[in-house]
């Protein structure tokens, strides 16, 4: 267990190992005691405090946060599927905040899992549930109206895979929500954002309602980062996500009403015969690229 150094009081060392895609480590956070940063080929993949799992460190993945916070009343237990694993940071979240609640998580590489689980162990009693498998074959197995979020947050080598982006794919995750059921999906994107526009049109062909979380230089195009677009047949908590959103130490806007479809322009929407990996981020973008 990574924090075993802390406990016997020496400075924590990196732990390393190699997985099924490539190298992962796990980095000491120097600021925060017991908490661990998990890097895949050098770039930050997800963030875990061991001894406190409401923290978010992640700009996009706090506006997640905020997200699960406000789609049911606070407390009530929600029936949560994860599409990409990494250090389950979320899942973790919502399994602290929201006890009782019932999640899968879907992870392509099981070697990872097998690390985070014996480095960053969850609680016994948090009902999270690990398949290792295709996050697309994973959903093709999922009941109807199972869940009540679903969260896509999967990359490979820094992009989202092709297949993760299609229409097809957004329809199959939306079969599994239930009525009111809410899709978030995490995207990195930059200069023209046409990748972002893209999926912008792409989800609204399935969802009718839908918002976007950004950065505001991110969704003017002076740099590359994240953008966490939220989807449901219901109604999104825009005020009060906006409002959190506005609030955060690196303040994001969130665009909704006319405003995605304004943005997405005249994009068109992405099918699997059409569908493309986001682009990679340039050199550095994640400090050791």
């Amino acid at each position: 267990m990574a924090d075993k150094q802390r406990r016997r009081g020496r400075a924590p060392e990196p732990v390393r190992a190699e997985v099924g895609s490539g190298s992962a480590e796990l980095e000491p956070d120097p600021d925060r005691a017991g908490a661990w940063t998990l890097r895949l080929h050098g770039s930050p993949q997800s963030h875990v405090d061991l001894g406190d799992p409401t923290w978010l460190e992640f700009e996009y993945v706090r506006r997640l946060g905020h997200l699960v916070d406000l789609i049911a009343d606070t407390g009530k237990p929600l029936r949560a599927f994860h599409f990409g694993g990494g250090g389950l940071t979320l899942a973790r979240y919502v399994a602290a905040t929201r006890p009782r609640s019932r999640q899968q998580v879907a992870e392509l590489d099981g070697d990872l899992v097998e690390f985070v689980r014996r480095e960053l162990p969850w609680e016994k009693n948090w009902q999270i549930r690990v398949r290792t498998g295709d996050a697309r074959e994973v959903a093709g197995k999922a009941p109807d109206a199972a869940f009540d979020l679903a969260v896509v947050d999967v990359f490979a080598d820094s992009r989202v895979p092709a297949h993760l982006t299609s229409a097809e794919f957004v329809g199959e995750v939306a079969r599994t929500l239930a009525p009111g059921g809410v899709y978030a999906v995490n995207l990195a994107d930059g200069g023209r954002l046409d990748f972002v526009r893209s999926q912008v049109a792409t989800v609204r062909s399935v969802f009718p309602n839908l918002l976007l979380i950004a950065d505001p230089a991110v969704l003017r195009g002076r740099r590359f980062g994240n953008v966490v677009l939220v989807a449901s047949h219901g109604e999104l908590p825009i005020a009060e996500l906006a409002r959190r959103t506005a609030a955060d130490p690196f303040p994001g806007r969130v665009e909704h009403g006319s405003a995605p479809a304004d943005f997405a322009g005249g994009a068109a929407v992405v099918h699997d015969a059409t569908a493309v990996a986001s682009p990679a981020p340039p050199a550095r973008t994640f400090g050791r690229n």
